[in-house]
């Protein structure tokens, strides 16, 4: 896979950190315009965007995702995908109201898990609610594969209709009751995929480096950002999400993996002719 382009993707914020924990943490309209803008500056072509409100706090508000999104676009373009997890426990039309904005990609996740200490739901009926309206708005989904299982089920959906036969894939590993962040299971994933499927790889804390570099390795594309990973080496918070990203532009370098622009991720995710509308 050497040669063949690479597309990196930021998740600037997520929905469970605060500044307690990562004083870096872009909060504000501003803040998550400006570590875009950053961040697509250092190489990532795609934006994973959460938003928060006036106090710091996950939100669904299409006002805040319009107002956020509206920012970013007038800093740089990059192609923004829109979280429909929210925080655990969002109900179902929260995770669906800010796709009203017709963003480019968003993220449908492919099963109910344990995350952490809590439930993270995804029924049949949510995921079929929010692949519905990701069909009718012409909107690439990002399929969130947190074990073997969610990544089995992808075919019957596809087989139903529910799925269009053309789909990304996030495999996010290392969430505590989700499939563990390692090369075997990597692999084990990556087995089982139609070779004209696209794919990302997201690894949670220490184990963000390692499977970013399994992923380039293997000629996959990579998720870096606050929302996985705030430690830039053992010990040392990172200094921004760009921080991360260009470490990830300087490793694709030396394995001899050109990291894509805007443009070229477009036309490798399919979005190229639908990013007028």
């Amino acid at each position: 896979m050497v040669h063949s382009p690479l597309i990196i993707t930021c998740a600037p914020v997520g929905a469970e950190l605060t500044r307690d924990i990562c004083p870096a943490l872009p909060l504000s309209p501003d803040e998550i315009a400006l570590a875009a803008e950053d961040a697509v500056s250092a190489g990532a072509a795609i934006i994973h965007l959460h938003v928060r409100d006036k106090d710091g706090n996950p939100s669904q508000s299409v006002e805040i995702f319009d107002k956020v999104t509206t920012k970013i676009k007038n800093r740089c373009d990059c192609i923004i995908q829109y979280s429909t997890g929210g925080a655990v426990g969002s109900p179902l039309q929260k995770r669906l109201d800010p796709l009203v904005l017709n963003p480019e990609m968003a993220t449908l996740s492919m099963g109910t898990m344990n995350f952490g200490a809590e439930i993270y739901e995804n029924s049949q009926k949510t995921i079929t609610a929010l692949a519905t309206i990701m069909q009718e708005k012409n909107i690439r989904p990002e399929l969130e594969i947190f074990d073997l299982g969610m990544l089995e089920s992808v075919q019957r959906y596809v087989k139903n209709g529910v799925l269009p036969e053309k789909y990304h894939l996030d495999f996010v590993l290392g969430v505590p009751g989700g499939m563990a962040a390692t090369i075997s299971n990597l692999v084990l994933l990556t087995d089982r995929l139609d070779v004209s499927q696209t794919w990302t790889v997201a690894a949670l804390g220490r184990f963000q480096l390692p499977m970013t570099a399994h992923a380039i390795a293997m000629g996959g594309h990579v998720r870096v950002g606050f929302e996985d990973n705030i430690y830039f080496r053992r010990g040392e918070l990172a200094e921004s999400n760009s921080q991360l990203v260009a470490r990830i532009t300087r490793l694709a370098g030396e394995l001899e993996r050109p990291v894509v622009t805007v443009a070229e991720a477009r036309d490798i995710l399919g979005l190229a002719v639908t990013v007028q509308r």
